[in-house]
């Protein structure tokens, strides 16, 4: 039945507080027409009006300190643009270390945003003081000053932006609730309200604390938790100077503003409550909730040991309201893959410091199909519907939110709510020393502790982390005898019906064509010819296809994929239906063929060959294919016999030295083979030739998906290559760092890793095409400069002749 509503409009906005607003106002200066902004209550109503209102740009994260950069650019120019003051202080901000730990977490942050112009200094703990006074200096490791940070009034920023998405033509309506989403297909083809209904060609869900509920009232589940946070406001008895820099000393968990003669102090504590599973009442107002002031304890007291001047005065106000915060504590964005039209900006814990640059990210997205930046770590399809479970999602939330000022450490795990998705394997594992990961709900075994107890779960800085030798032995067993890898977690999806073979070659940049047993590894590319995934390709039978990729690409890589497949051409997801078991290295053959009837040698199963074989008393489709660059065949096995299967591989490799590995094991691996990571090394942003991926690209096989410009930029040649670099030992290398040529920024790198076959630490990082051939260059870490040496891309194995043994 089709929608027959009151009005239509071009682009429907539902939130009017900091984030709602910025989109508004970013689609209309950009030239968007008919843009509506609808809001339940007044602009600010949700928890925009009762925000701190710091601005930091340095963050853990490079990609959101590029959004908090593109903030800054935004509020530094929309008072004059708009004629509406925002009391935009520009005071700059100390960021303190209080432990060596902390200080080689800011360094390592100041290193990353060097790489892409914020400018950071560092500074001793009198020069802190100096920027300060009020501070105790005893226990300051070390401190980082951004002279662009400050704080800003949120209520007069939502209304500046308010203000500017008016000029330029867009409409803002106050007291209209959206109670029903209609959906016809794939869009969401208008709202029903307190006011009558409206249709829409476009429909943007920026509702921040009932972002979740309105993704439920469309069929989108969404991860946007909401938890309590606490702020406090001192009595007025301070004389302060009007330049007063803002504070965060995340080791006594608290941040600061300075205030009209007080101080406003808020911290992030272990323990906060969740708020109604993340799904607000439609009803819930300009409210607050009562202080908790056991918990406001955890970070006032140890802001008083900082700060002496809070012992002498009283504090006059607790601000206790709501916030978002989603499952890991990034804000999401994007398309929502379930809808062709519904687009999303919610989960955002900093949201007034976000809302510039998210608003300028998401309107580039909807006008122009490019956010201008790489927003995968914020992307909506990096998590499914089971992120989105209330309860699952709520404990994941309050861990997020208490973890916000504590040491994130290099290739950190999470731990509250484990143990939801288990690979039949897992006790197996678990038994044989294994130490589990989370991804995507999976228990995923990082690496194995069998050496009574030496090796441990310790990451580091600067130094080697607790695991480092465990990880070692198990490379050694892939590259000397054999392993076993439980991969059971990666994304698999078959792709069947008439015409599946044609479909997906209109897709993949590589070709497909040709008979069934054939397994092909290709990039799936967009019009402008970036890279959206990286999968590997099976041909399972006549138009029947297994697509294969990373455990938490699964969302994303399905969105791509069903957008583009024709009727007839169904996807199904069969990740739960099979398990995943990787035999490899150069005694893998010897292994597998002593336990099968098949025969298993390179002439009857050579490197990219996929057929059915029996494996003990199971069958198994085996593809001889890997991503640690050895001899290997990936097992695809029903989840029902995967304990035998494994059982069976694990006793016949014994006297050829079998062992377990995981996943840290395997990214050493590929480091070492060259292979790449999609949303580090490659994303849409980069294309194969930039990333010397040109041999997986099929220009003669017919028209597919962002020909016309991989034939262009081929033709013309790229102005960018990724490189790889090596340093002599152990450098701790973590990604993100500057990559230097003549003392100056030419670059960052991406993944990088430690080669234990080489003894050398491995980076990847793109340069522009006139650098790429020289060989001398440095990596900044730490305020230390490594000198790295820029090599072939493939290090271990170039001519490929382990692989294909």
């Amino acid at each position: 039945m089709s929608f027959h509503a009151d009005r239509h409009v071009h682009i429907l906005i539902i939130g009017g507080g900091a984030i709602g607003t910025s989109v508004a106002y970013h689609l209309a200066r950009d030239g968007a027409k008919d843009v509506l902004l609808v809001e339940k209550s007044l602009l600010t109503h949700g928890c925009t009006w009762h925000a701190a209102g710091l601005v930091g740009q340095l963050r853990g994260k490079r990609n959101l300190t590029r959004l908090m950069q593109n903030s800054v650019a935004v509020f530094d120019r929309l008072e004059a643009e708009t004629g509406q003051a925002i009391s935009w202080k520009k005071v700059g901000s100390l960021r303190l270390a209080g432990s060596s730990a902390r200080w080689s977490e800011i360094r390592r942050s100041m290193t990353q945003a060097k790489s892409f112009g914020v400018e950071c200094h560092s500074l001793s703990a009198e020069e802190a003081a100096q920027h300060f006074p009020y501070i105790v200096k005893e226990g300051i490791e070390g401190a980082a000053y951004i002279p662009g940070d400050g704080y800003i009034d949120p209520y007069s920023l939502t209304m500046a932006y308010a203000k500017g998405a008016r000029q330029n033509g867009a409409r803002i309506e106050e007291g209209v609730t959206v109670e029903e989403i209609v959906i016809e297909g794939r869009r969401a083809v208008g709202v029903v309200t307190n006011g009558g209904s409206i249709s829409c060609d476009i429909l943007v869900n920026c509702a921040g604390l009932w972002a979740k509920r309105v993704g439920k009232m469309a069929g989108v589940p969404l991860a946007a938790g909401v938890v309590e946070h606490q702020y406090f406001l001192t009595e007025k008895t301070l004389t302060l100077d009007p330049n007063l820099t803002t504070l965060r000393d995340p080791d006594h968990n608290f941040y600061l503003k300075p205030d009209t003669g007080s101080f406003a102090i808020g911290g992030w504590e272990d323990g906060s409550k969740g708020c109604w599973r993340g799904m607000p009442p439609l009803d819930f107002g300009r409210e607050l909730f009562p202080p908790n002031m056991e918990r406001l304890e955890l970070f006032a007291l140890p802001a008083a040991e900082r700060l002496p001047v809070l012992n002498q005065i009283g504090i006059q106000t607790v601000i206790n309201g709501p916030i978002p915060v989603s499952f890991d504590g990034e804000p999401i964005m994007g398309l929502a893959p379930e809808l062709d039209n519904f687009f999303v900006a919610c989960g955002f814990t900093a949201g007034i410091a976000a809302s510039g640059g998210a608003g300028l990210a998401l309107s580039n997205m909807i006008l122009h199909g490019d956010a201008g930046m790489d927003l995968w770590p914020f992307d909506v399809r990096r998590f499914g519907a089971v992120q989105a479970q209330g309860c699952y999602l709520e404990a994941r939330a309050i861990e997020a939110y208490g973890a916000y000022y504590k040491i994130h450490w290099p290739a950190e795990e999470s731990h509250a709510a484990r143990g939801l998705r288990l690979s039949p394997l897992h006790d197996t594992l678990r038994g044989n020393g294994a130490v589990f990961g989370s991804k995507f709900g999976w228990e995923r075994p990082n690496w194995f502790s069998v050496d009574d107890g030496k090796s441990v779960e310790l990451a580091s800085f600067e130094g080697q982390p607790g695991w480092f030798n465990a990880v070692g032995d198990e490379v050694r067993a892939i590259r000397e005898r054999a392993a076993l890898i439980d991969q059971t977690s990666f994304s698999k999806f078959e792709i069947t019906g008439n015409g599946a073979q044609a479909a997906l070659q209109r897709i993949a940049a590589n070709d497909l064509s040709g008979a069934p047993g054939r397994a092909v590894y290709t990039q799936l590319c967009n019009e402008k010819g970036g890279i959206e995934a990286d999968v590997t390709i099976v041909h399972t039978g006549e138009d029947r296809f297994l697509l294969v990729t990373g455990s938490g690409f699964g969302v994303h890589d399905r969105h791509w994929i069903s957008r583009h497949l024709p009727a007839g051409v169904s996807l199904r997801d069969v990740t739960n239906q099979y398990a995943t078991i990787n035999l490899c290295g150069p005694r893998a053959r010897h292994i597998l063929q002593s336990v099968s009837d098949d025969d298993v040698s390179n002439d009857a199963l050579p490197f990219l060959a996929a057929r059915t074989i029996e494996v003990g008393n199971a069958t198994a489709l085996a593809v001889r294919v890997g991503y640690v660059g050895e001899l290997g065949y990936e097992l695809y096995v029903p989840q029902d016999y995967a304990v035998h299967v494994y059982d069976t591989l694990r006793e016949a490799g014994e006297p050829h030295g079998i062992a377990d590995a995981g996943y840290r094991a395997i990214d050493a691996c590929r480091m070492e083979k060259g292979y790449l990571y999609w949303s580090g090394d490659i994303t849409p942003d980069y294309n194969p030739y930039e990333a010397g991926l040109g041999f997986a690209v099929a220009l003669d096989k017919g028209e597919f998906l962002g020909r016309e410009a991989l034939s262009r930029i081929k033709a013309e040649g790229v102005t960018r290559r990724l490189c790889s670099f090596t340093v002599d030992g152990f450098a701790p290398f973590h990604g993100g760092e500057a990559i230097l040529f003549g003392g100056m920024v030419v670059g960052s790198t991406s993944s990088t890793g430690y080669g234990y076959t080489l003894g050398k630490t491995i980076a990847f990082g793109y340069l522009p095409v006139e650098l790429a051939g020289e060989a001398a260059f440095e990596i900044e870490a730490f305020g230390k400069a490594y000198r790295a040496t820029r090599g072939p891309r493939t290090l271990y194995d170039p001519k490929m002749e382990r692989l294909r043994a």
